[in-house]
């Protein structure tokens, strides 16, 4: 192994996300950085420790051809492989987000099965095409985040590590690896496809150093972010209520913050709607109410105090 492929591992082995020994599922699409991945993924965890699962979709004719080309890859490097077949039903809705929910879904499956951590391939240059479609079509500082790096059994080591498309690639090239090229991810049909082709690439020739500039932007803003969850958690001082006179009192954006984290502490689930109901909770008043916000939350007031609770289903008509 040369210097520059030891420098790149090296960055890879000191993310901490992948370690000798340790039991790893790696979501493979037969693409560059889950080639990139698989491999970094043998070499630090050892062969033994990894496992490959690939989800066929049957949706290109290159399915199968990509399924066996993961196959040849994990039987030359000693990897136990798995594959997933999916039907996309009819009431399916996005394409997109269907085929990632099946993805992630079978993925936690083994993942947990095993005992093992899931790792997906995604890298600096899918952390700045997320953060820019997420500003595109969602509002809110969280759009700005962009993906973590560690989110409980799911990892990317890839991201981490901060290696972009390019330097996948080139570690492909230089450990001899083969990839499948998915015509799809370059297809203006996608949005993501139209913000890698269009915006990144309009983006960069306005500054060169755009790509690094929106991931500057997006770690900092995780930095501050944590600021933000303490000041909240100041503000609620544990509880999973607070009276509507002390939520009027604090600024209007923490305010707001407030009730995002009450709002997702109940329903457990995101929910982007519920800050700019700010105004019509407080219009609630001391007279109690209940009101609901979008997302599967309820705000509910009662003798002034502000809680939030699940929507209920509606009831069937007789």
């Amino acid at each position: 192994m040369g210097d520059q492929e030891q420098a790149v591992l090296e960055r890879v082995r000191a993310g901490g996300l992948l370690a000798p020994g340790r039991r790893t599922v790696v979501l493979m699409s037969g693409g560059r950085d889950s080639v990139c991945l698989l491999d970094f993924a043998a070499e630090v965890c050892g062969p033994g420790a990894v496992h490959a699962l690939h989800v066929n979709y049957g949706l290109r004719d290159e399915a199968d051809a990509d399924q066996d080309h993961c196959a040849e890859l994990c039987e030359r490097l000693g990897i136990g492989f798995d594959v997933e077949r999916a039907e996309r039903p009819e009431d399916s809705g996005n394409l997109q987000a269907w085929a990632r929910d099946v993805r992630y879904g079978a993925g936690a499956r083994l993942a947990a099965a095993t005992g093992a951590r899931l790792a997906a391939g995604h890298t600096t240059t899918d952390q700045a095409e997320t953060i820019l479609y997420r500003l595109a079509v969602s509002p809110g500082r969280r759009a700005l985040l962009g993906m973590p790096d560690e989110a409980g059994l799911l990892v990317r080591p890839l991201l981490r590590a901060g290696l972009d498309r390019e330097d996948t690639a080139a570690w492909c090239r230089w450990r001899g690896l083969a990839w499948r090229e998915d015509a799809t991810n370059e297809s203006d049909a996608f949005a993501r496809g139209r913000v890698r082709a269009g915006l990144l690439a309009a983006l960069r020739d306005v500054d060169p150093r755009a790509q690094d500039n929106v991931l500057r932007t997006a770690a900092l803003l995780r930095e501050e972010a944590e600021v933000l969850d303490v000041v909240v958690e100041t503000a609620l001082a544990g509880r999973d209520r607070i009276s509507l006179e002390h939520l009027a009192e604090l600024p209007a954006a923490l305010a707001r913050l407030v009730v995002r984290r009450l709002a997702e502490d109940a329903t457990g689930a995101l929910c982007a709607r519920a800050p700019g109901r700010l105004a019509d909770i407080l219009a609630l008043g001391g007279g109690g109410g209940a009101l609901d916000l979008g997302d599967g939350a309820r705000a509910l007031v009662e003798d002034g105090v502000l809680r939030f609770g699940p929507t209920p289903p509606l009831r069937a008509r007789p």
